[in-house]
């Protein structure tokens, strides 16, 4: 029986790359594509693949936030994250999310068929250049400090919308939305927009321009 591959990566060209790798690899089906994290989850509840590789910085939902949805909604789905930070930081968030691997993009070509058989065989995999890392290594992530709702506004302001259009988007009121912000602001210790947008590339929330 093939393993069964769900992709998601905001960047159409490296999604089309993976799928185009994977789906010539023996034994292994790539089932559905997408382009962030929500479509990420969605389909994952619909599709119920063996493995999901996705981005850790997508808009709409990252891979860290998706990650910790698909352990709960579909338990014995394991996640690969992909990403362009190899800090320590990144890769013990990604783990305590519940991700089963973690594969840098530089090296993504050569090791995602890997990645893939190795977590669908109850194994965890980490790029070599990580490998040397212990899980949870370097200090602890200031995301720690806020909730999950907190990150999830946190992403979605960061990414422009208003405090209106979050609220639809997250089934709260435009006040509770404001009342979040100013809460994980005051968290984080950061006074302005541009400061919370710095610190959102920087530990990889959302991608950078």
């Amino acid at each position: 029986m093939k393993i069964r591959v769900l992709l998601a990566d905001d960047h159409a060209m490296l999604r089309d790359g993976l799928k185009a790798l994977l789906s010539a690899s023996e034994g292994i089906e790539v089932v559905a594509a997408v382009g962030d994290g929500r479509e990420a989850v969605r389909a994952a509840q619909e599709l119920n693949p063996d493995v999901v590789v996705m981005d850790l910085s997508m808009p709409e939902l990252n891979g860290i936030e998706a990650a910790r949805l698909l352990r709960d909604r579909c338990p014995a789905t394991r996640v690969v994250i992909l990403s362009m930070h190899s800090s320590s930081e990144h890769v013990h968030r990604a783990l305590e999310a519940g991700a089963a691997g973690y594969l840098l993009k530089e090296s993504a070509g050569r090791e995602v068929e890997a990645a893939v058989r190795a977590v669908h065989a109850g194994k965890r995999y980490l790029s070599p250049a990580l490998a040397a890392q212990a899980p949870g290594a370097g200090r602890r992530s200031p995301l720690e400090r806020l909730t999950a709702r907190e990150r999830q506004v946190l992403q979605l302001v960061v990414e422009g919308h208003s405090s209106a259009e979050i609220a639809r988007r997250v089934f709260l009121s435009p006040k509770s939305v404001g009342t979040y912000r100013s809460r994980m602001m005051r968290k984080l210790g950061l006074h302005d927009v541009t400061a919370l947008v710095k610190f959102a590339i920087q530990h990889g929330i959302t991608p950078g321009a």
